[in-house]
């Protein structure tokens, strides 16, 4: 997920003007902590977008779903307004990558670029995909659909998707009901988007079905506060209170946890929404 909401295009190591920056400071953490996305999502947009498509991902922030697109698609231009952002985004040499692991250099099908959604550096009618990971909410919608109207070609998808917060796991419900209580004042308002899974939305094309999907993650108690920290609401209740959340619950995290090295599967609820331009 990454941060927007309106300005002009930006050049690198220049944050887009006016977009809500939730992430930016705590961007090496988000890189590192965010799971990957599995490949039935990949999968079903495989299957009505062909290999041959070009797709536009913006919000890509450090690239959590772009490496799945690349691997799919025959060109991957991935956008996010947040410098640091794309500096953490695992297509750059130097970039990490959401396993943890120093990226390559970004490879021939892909390119990265700190742009807004609502106002991309793409031809009109000059991609077949449009992919927006856990960022939709971020958006001016109506600027942003209309970026969409003007980038897409005829017959091409409009694919949008975001995970609410994660299913607790077993005997963990006190510490994590207490981390949920101390941060829920930080949320930003658009949160309640990702919970509501884009009900309501105005979308500007016709609906594709849809597979029903999960995101697991199977994560040590490390990684597993270190995705607790990468919510922006732990950086605000932080920045606010001078409490860490994270680091007020670990005790009793690790108590409910056991070793430490060992591994819990975290499953979050996956939604998708696929929308094609009529052709």
């Amino acid at each position: 997920m990454s941060t927007r909401d309106t300005g002009g295009t930006a050049s690198a190591g220049q944050a887009s003007p006016g977009f809500k920056d939730h992430f930016s400071t705590i961007a090496g953490t988000y890189a590192a902590a965010r799971p990957g996305y599995p490949d039935a999502l990949f999968d079903a947009l495989a299957a009505v977008v062909p290999a041959d498509a070009r797709v536009w991902e913006p919000g890509c922030g450090s690239g959590q779903a772009t490496r799945g697109l690349a691997a799919r698609f025959a060109q991957v231009h991935a956008t996010d307004p947040s410098p640091q952002q794309i500096a953490q985004h695992w297509g750059n040499a130097g970039g990490q990558g959401a396993d943890g692991d120093q990226a390559e250099a970004a490879t021939g099908n892909l390119a990265v670029a700190v742009e807004p959604g609502e106002r991309a550096s793409l031809s009109d009618g000059s991609v077949q995909l449009i992919a927006v990971a856990q960022a939709l909410h971020w958006f001016d919608r109506a600027r942003f659909f209309a970026e969409c109207e003007r980038v897409l070609a005829p017959g091409g998808v409009l694919a949008a998707w975001g995970y609410p917060d994660f299913l607790v796991p077993d005997a963990m419900d006190a510490p994590i009901g207490a981390f949920r209580a101390r941060i829920e004042p930080y949320w930003p308002p658009e949160r309640e988007q990702v919970d509501a899974r884009y009900a309501g939305y105005d979308w500007p094309f016709p609906a594709v079905d849809a597979p029903q999907l999960q995101l697991e993650a199977c994560w040590t108690l490390p990684q597993f506060l270190q995705y607790l920290a990468s919510m922006s609401a732990s950086a605000r209740c932080q920045a606010a209170t001078g409490i860490d959340p994270v680091a007020e619950q670990a005790d009793a995290l690790a108590a409910a946890w056991g070793a430490p090295a060992s591994s819990r599967v975290i499953r979050w609820p996956l939604f998708l929404h696929l929308r094609r331009k009529p052709g």
